[in-house]
């Protein structure tokens, strides 16, 4: 061939030649191989420790005295740890504090630091950064929204409601560095589990005095998690990396993505594509091709899924149209038209807590729903003020909207207009002036129902019915402070009465189920029935 004949004639030529130009091309060309092998290893050692999650949209906050909401508290609570955190069974365990001492009438806790859990900056956390924390978190000028979680410590709900103006009223004290004290104006049953939730982390006041209203930003943030906050991409991702001083150890992981995907259809075919690893929010019409696929998963869920009316405004200012756009939803529909295992009901705390009442609530009663809305004046819907529903855009939320609309045209003649925008606009919205009619969902943040029932009392910063009602809020304060499990039953019973039925001012419409899917390579991914997972537990295989 002319290839022979080629590599004949530079033979012929000189062998010192051939030497001179093929050894060095062949160095080059083992070197080239070495390299693009070394930087595939390479690449794919570090994809083994790259795991990828999905937020829904920006998380509106990364400071913890201020965030509500789930978007920013799976970063928030994936960065920091607090004086405890929960086991399998969601039993309070020890964290930042290695034990704690309960006093006889269970209204002192005496929480003992470990000594050896660090900021990333380098300095030790002290019991000074948790009371700092937890009394920058009740001052009146945060206007944290979870403030009243903090309510049974001695002089909490004083300072935060400007009663008394010195927060050395609030009873929460570093007696040294590494003993941290905390008094209750009550005896409070589920108190242990308040030191779990992230309003109870510590803060550096250092930090934040140095930086203001900047000091959540990655390049200022100084934390005690088990990742750290690298970098925020608005309307792209935030990634976190792992804290190599964590008290724990450094967790297997060694960069978390968080996605920032608004479009469910969108994460359906990232994690598709292998760009997520695990997929939460299932569009409705897309469960029941992924039903029996072994990557899919069903869990219990703690959360419930409710509409609220603003009482002050017109017309759900009468409780008889409250009651009447009620009683005109049948609530059976739902898990037909989300596929999603949702489970309806009429009560308030959720099915699979103590305190789930199911004959508690407004059933469907046509023929009821009718004759409150007449009797309000308003026969057929005639003469109603334009009633305008709001919801956060996603579609579930679409789906659920769109037969509510539907229910109230059908069954009480009211043409309701929708309103939709993204969640952190939403939330803006719902807190500085709710409309008429809104939805809202609400996921336990510790497993009592307390949680669940002291988000409408008065002086909650997550009320947005703009509803009090003081014999609501002693029910609630009488439970929380009795250890007698049938005494809290009766509370929580007649208090959801109050809330449901006497004064409806939410709607219960299901409780939610934890549909997920999770890629074959991730191991040690398992959502509690909060829909907590501790990423520091994760681990990624090869496949």
């Amino acid at each position: 061939s002319e290839g022979s004949i080629f590599w004949a004639t530079l033979i012929e030529i000189g062998g010192k030649t051939m030497k001179k130009i093929i050894i060095p091309v062949f160095l080059i060309v083992v070197g080239l191989s070495v390299y693009f092998l070394s930087q595939n290893k390479s690449q794919s050692d570090q994809n083994q420790r790259v795991f990828s999650f999905r937020l829904r949209t920006d998380p509106p906050t990364f400071d913890w005295s201020l965030a509500t909401d789930a978007v920013s508290i799976d970063v928030i609570e994936n960065i920091m740890d607090g004086l405890l955190q929960y086991d399998d069974n969601l039993e309070p365990i020890p964290a930042i504090a290695k034990s704690w001492d309960v006093s006889h009438d269970g209204k002192t806790f005496t929480f003992h630091l470990r000594n050896d859990v660090y900021w990333t900056d380098g300095k030790v956390v002290t019991a000074h950064d948790f009371e700092y924390s937890w009394k920058r978190f009740l001052n009146p000028k945060t206007a944290a929204e979870y403030a009243y979680f903090l309510y049974d410590v001695q002089g909490a709900e004083d300072y935060n409601q400007g009663v008394s103006k010195n927060a050395d009223t609030v009873a929460a004290k570093a007696l040294d560095d590494f003993t941290f004290e905390v008094k209750l104006r009550n005896p409070a049953s589920f108190f242990l589990h308040i030191p779990v939730f992230m309003v109870a982390y510590p803060q550096r006041q250092d930090i934040i005095e140095k930086f203001g209203d900047q000091w959540t930003k990655p390049e200022n943030i100084v934390t005690c998690g088990a990742y750290t906050l690298a970098q925020i991409d608005f309307k792209n991702k935030v990634v976190l990396k792992a804290n190599p001083k964590y008290y724990e150890g450094k967790p297997a992981l060694e960069e978390v993505h968080a996605l920032i995907i608004k479009s469910d259809h969108t994460a359906v075919d990232l994690f598709e594509t292998q760009k997520l690893d695990v997929l939460r929010d299932i569009p409705p019409l897309t469960l029941d091709q992924y039903k029996n696929d072994p990557r899919f998963f069903k869990s219990p869920f703690l959360r419930g899924y409710y509409y609220g009316f603003n009482i002050k405004k017109k017309p759900f200012d009468d409780v008889r149209v409250r009651r009447a756009f009620a009683h005109s939803i049948d609530k059976t529909v739902f898990p037909d038209i989300l596929k999603g295992g949702q489970i309806p009901t009429n009560s308030w705390v959720p099915t699979g807590m103590m305190g789930h009442e199911p004959d508690v609530g407004l059933k469907f009663d046509l023929e009821k729903a009718r004759k409150l809305l007449a009797d309000a004046g308003y026969p057929e819907g005639k003469g109603l003020p334009h009633v305008e529903v709001h919801f956060d855009s996603r579609d579930l939320n679409k789906t659920v909207a769109e037969k509510l609309q539907q229910v109230w045209k059908q069954n009480l003649s009211v043409s309701v207009e929708l309103q939709n925008s993204e969640w952190k606009v939403y939330l803006k919205q719902v807190h500085i002036d709710s409309p008429q009619v809104w939805r809202m969902g609400w996921g336990a943040d510790f497993p009592d129902p307390d949680n669940f029932l002291r988000l409408f009392t008065t002086n909650s910063g997550n009320n947005f019915t703009r509803w009090g009602s003081k014999e609501f809020d002693q029910l609630i304060l009488k439970a929380a402070s009795s250890f007698n499990k049938e005494e809290r039953l009766k509370s929580y019973k007649r208090a959801q009465q109050i809330l449901l039925e006497e004064d409806t001012v939410i709607v219960p419409l299901f409780v939610e189920s934890l549909n997920y899917m999770i890629h074959p390579r991730v191991e040690k991914y398992w959502l509690n029935a909060m829909e907590k997972v501790s990423l520091k537990k994760v681990r990624l295989k090869k496949l």
